[in-house]
């Protein structure tokens, strides 16, 4: 029978003064009465406008009828038909802007919480199902991957089960990319990323970590080792900074290395991992998006007693999720909206002791189509911290272009490709995710990875 609530089912989580404490997965997720309740709001549109909002282009009705019906692992499969990574976009996939901004329930209320619905199938399969794999003969054809993030995990997937032999190449110590340095494990634990990567390496897949292609290897030393393609996926880890006056002093983080400590290097357990971070009682962290959350969070985790989100436009403004600002908000998050950050001041030593910001006003709309933050006179004052944190965006390392020739590439160094086939200006070499975009989403990266392996198997079947 329908659900014709207009609200959610909700989801349990951790108490806000608790979780932010502890590196425990805030969402609890739904048991099996919450999920068939919640899959009962959807109505089976005959147009299923959810699915042209997925990149991956799960079938989402069809898996939501399924749990309905109480077959769980069905539901499951429909979903790996399209999408390797479930358990991932489940948690991490930015839904109100993709499919469920495009669900018929929506416009009359919330629209059907399919990421949560995702998620469960997800967990319920680690718990009680079992992956049979069956692939294909070996096709004698051997395809690199540059990059474990989710592109090039996905591309990988998605040509072993065509019969490839692929090899993806990591530059660090452990494969998962943005999934293990950059994502905390209160949003997304890293067993579930694991779990992901063994079951590519049930599949045949190969991986071999610590090989920073563009200097141990070269993009032509892979062809010359009898691969006939490469996938470059290697995301934007290159950390911006602001230029402003005290960026070297100690106590200054950018995301990246914050995250990557905490993360990939779990500081968060020192001294059991040998990793150390230090976070002062007070913390800034500039920038208003998913990182920066992230971020800040994981600092109010690590200790800090006060954090501040410094961001120079309004709430409405920033490109974190919805859901991510509004967690912050709940475990004692502080914002400091229309705020920016012209100096970090130092003490004698050279240490951070604070950061001076001038309040801003918004002005007519820029080229990112948000309002133009401009400073406001007079308006100088001092925040009192001891570490700061900048968040405010990644781009491609320039490695790999730059010992690649006839690969061409943006001004700001994003690798250029046909965003049908992915293919770079180099034949046989594609590319997708950050590396091409720079800092997006998850889910677009898988995207990107499929488009790529479609394309890949298409030029090698006719070469």
């Amino acid at each position: 029978m329908a659900n014709m609530s207009t609200k959610k089912v909700p989801m349990p989580e951790q108490d806000p003064d608790i979780r932010n404490k502890n590196f425990k997965e805030v969402a609890l997720g739904y048991d099996e009465k919450m999920a068939i309740e919640e899959a009962e709001r959807c109505i089976q549109c005959k147009n299923q406008p959810c699915v042209n909002g997925c990149p991956v282009h799960v079938q989402i009705p069809q898996f939501i009828k399924l749990i309905t019906q109480g077959d769980f692992e069905g539901a499951y499969q429909k979903i790996k038909e399209t999408n390797s990574l479930p358990a991932i976009c489940g948690r991490v996939c930015p839904q109100e802007s993709q499919c469920e901004s495009l669900c018929t329930r929506g416009k009359k209320g919330e629209p059907v919480a399919i990421g949560r619905l995702e998620r469960f199938v997800a967990d319920w399969h680690m718990k009680n199902g079992v992956d049979e794999i069956d692939l294909p003969a070996k096709n004698g054809k051997k395809v690199a991957i540059i990059g474990s993030g989710p592109a090039g995990l996905t591309c990988a997937g998605d040509l072993a089960k065509l019969g490839y032999e692929v090899t993806v190449f990591e530059a660090l110590h452990t494969p998962g990319g943005v999934l293990m340095y950059g994502i905390p494990e209160f949003r997304l634990p890293k067993e579930i990323v694991q779990r992901e990567i063994d079951s590519l390496k049930r599949m045949g897949v190969k991986i071999e970590t610590n090989m920073v292609i563009g200097k141990i290897l070269t993009i032509d030393d892979l062809f010359d080792m009898g691969y006939e393609a490469v996938f470059i996926g290697t995301g934007a880890g290159l950390p911006k900074f602001m230029g402003i006056p005290g960026e070297n002093l100690n106590g200054v983080y950018s995301a990246n290395e914050f995250l990557t400590r905490i993360n990939l290097m779990k500081a968060y357990d020192f001294p059991n991992h040998p990793t150390p971070v230090k976070v002062g009682k007070k913390v800034a962290v500039v920038g208003g998006g998913n990182v920066a959350m992230d971020a800040a969070r994981s600092a109010k985790r690590m200790g800090a007693e006060e954090v501040y989100i410094v961001y120079r436009r309004s709430e409405e403004e920033m490109p974190a999720r919805l859901e991510e600002i509004y967690h912050a908000k709940e475990e004692g998050i502080i914002f400091k909206l229309l705020t920016n950050p012209v100096r970090i001041i130092g003490d004698e030593n050279g240490y951070v002791k604070g950061i001076e910001c001038v309040k801003m006003a918004l002005g007519e709309p820029d080229e990112s189509g948000r309002r133009r933050p401009i400073p406001e006179k007079g308006s100088e004052h001092v925040i009192d911290v001891e570490t700061v944190i900048i968040a405010i965006g990644q781009s491609p390392n320039p490695l790999i272009t730059s010992t690649t020739e006839g690969l061409d590439k943006q001004k700001w160094g994003g690798i250029i490709v046909n965003e049908e086939t992915m293919e770079t200006s180099r034949k046989g070499v594609y590319a997708g995710g950050d590396a091409v975009t720079g800092a997006a989403t998850v889910i677009l990266a898988m995207g990107a990875g499929k488009k790529a392996a479609a394309a890949i198997h298409e030029y090698l079947s006719n070469k």
